[in-house]
């Protein structure tokens, strides 16, 4: 690989560990670097790689955020044990599931979360608990099964959807919810990790190096968020959300 494209690649894990702790869906930015820096690699080992490197820049987001503020580890916990042998699942069935089956899906789901957060502006900007025992189930089903299968599959994302599901179940406000979005996508990225490494699809030396700027990019972005507050992270939401729309709407009707 040339220096070019190595610079490429670390400046995007950099770019994208700010992303993932502010709202999550630094994927966006990893995966496709990774596909273009490295013409030919399986999809599978730019899955792999970009999970070694997202891993610490969750982890790192996640011990910012339980530093400063409160978690709901009741919820947390739970999701981040299901996510890791779920996401594990997804990873290993990675590649046998075509976008074409996903994308179309994944983009509807999209629109309707950004019409539903422009709708209601006060959405995840203040905190409107909603906590009872069967929300709790439902958040932990939905964050450690669902959105954790999907990332071991597709990966790019998660951290949005996470963020969104604690919102919308829970009330929580956009804050706590990446907190508590940051430690289940640690075990996601955990779980597929160990898989895509089983089966050799991990370039390691690229994936570390790819970590220490991923780490750099989370650290800041964590504290951004917690000093900016729940508006900064909405603002981000919403630029996200946008950008996997036109992201995935570029592969299922242009890219093909």
């Amino acid at each position: 690989m040339d220096a070019l494209s190595l610079t490429t690649l670390l400046t995007a894990a950099l770019v994208a560990g700010w992303v993932d702790a502010v709202v999550g869906g630094g994927g966006l930015l990893l995966l496709p670097a990774l596909l273009v820096a490295a013409p030919g690699v399986p999809v599978a080992t730019a899955l792999g790689t970009n999970k070694l490197a997202a891993i610490f820049g969750t982890s790192t987001a996640a011990v910012t955020y339980a530093r400063r503020t409160k978690l709901d580890w009741a919820v947390a916990g739970p999701a981040a044990g299901l996510a890791v042998v779920t996401a594990g699942l997804g990873a290993a069935l990675a590649g046998a599931v075509p976008g074409s089956a996903y994308r179309p899906v994944v983009l509807v789901v999209l629109v309707a979360v950004a019409v539903f957060v422009l709708a209601r502006p006060s959405l995840g900007v203040v905190s409107s608990p909603r906590r009872t025992p069967r929300r709790v189930v439902v958040a932990v089903a939905v964050a450690g099964l669902g959105i954790a299968l999907y990332d071991g599959l597709i990966g790019p994302g998660t951290g949005t959807f996470l963020v969104l599901a604690f919102t919308a179940i829970l009330g929580s406000d956009f804050v706590h919810a990446s907190a508590m979005a940051k430690v289940v996508n640690a075990g996601t990225n955990l779980g597929a990790l160990v898989v895509f490494g089983l089966t050799g699809h991990v370039w390691w030396a690229l994936g570390a190096a790819m970590a220490v700027c991923n780490v750099v990019g989370a650290a800041v972005g964590a504290r951004m968020a917690l000093r900016r507050g729940a508006g900064f992270v909405r603002v981000v939401l919403l630029v996200v959300v946008l950008a996997l729309v036109v992201r995935l709407g570029y592969d299922q009707w242009v890219a093909g």
